[in-house]
């Protein structure tokens, strides 16, 4: 996975998880006889109150694998299945779906590690605070793959043959592939200027002595 490769963002996630294991991997284990298909590991994702590093985590966690599971039987499917364009097109849209939160988390984990301003009194900490940038850059970077593998999902989805196909269960899904098709989301934007914006705190930081 596009997570799993980038190594700075690898070894944050081991260790925020390390904690999210050891409490939870009896529970875990128990899931592994019950727990299968994209859609069960997608319904163990839910949205904290308050996000804490663990939380993401945790999300992260659960979202990965419904993106490596299968599929359920279209009679389980998070929406009505009617026939085999229906089952195809929900397919296309779920995977969509899944990569926008993946890449949703991703951005709140790494701004829990980014610094907005690189104000003069933390000079005294200036290398504790790089590195903190490059753990969000990292997870940024594994957003921006997740946006990329996004969009491939909604073209599949946007394909003429489903021109006239909708979902109506699934009208959340539908409005996040009209909003990609039409460019009105645009993740890469929001990225990228996040990027931009980290680059020039780090460099602030790197410049930095320990006089203030």
């Amino acid at each position: 996975m596009k997570f799993a490769q980038n190594k700075s963002v690898r070894a944050v996630f081991k260790k925020l998880i390390l904690c999210f294991v050891f409490v939870c991997f009896v529970s875990v284990d128990l899931l592994a006889y019950i727990v299968s298909y994209k859609e069960q590991f997608y319904k163990l994702y839910h949205i904290h109150y308050s996000q804490n590093p663990d939380d993401t985590v945790e999300n992260i966690y659960w979202l990965e694998r419904a993106i490596e599971a299968d599929f359920c039987n279209p009679l389980y499917a998070l929406g009505k299945i009617e026939d085999e364009k229906d089952w195809a097109k929900y397919r296309y849209m779920f995977m969509m779906h899944i990569n926008l939160k993946l890449l949703e988390q991703h951005l709140r984990l790494g701004s829990k590690f980014d610094k907005q301003v690189a104000y003069f009194y933390n000079a005294p900490w200036r290398e504790q605070n790089i590195e903190s940038l490059q753990h969000a850059e990292s997870c940024y970077n594994a957003a921006l793959e997740y946006w990329k593998e996004a969009k491939l999902w909604a073209e599949k989805a946007n394909q003429p043959q489903y021109r006239f196909l909708f979902l109506t269960d699934l009208q959340y899904w539908e409005d996040e592939r009209e909003r990609i098709k039409t460019g009105e989301l645009n993740y890469e934007r929001i990225i990228k200027r996040e990027l931009k914006r980290l680059q020039k705190v780090r460099k602030e930081f790197m410049n930095m002595d320990d006089t203030y």
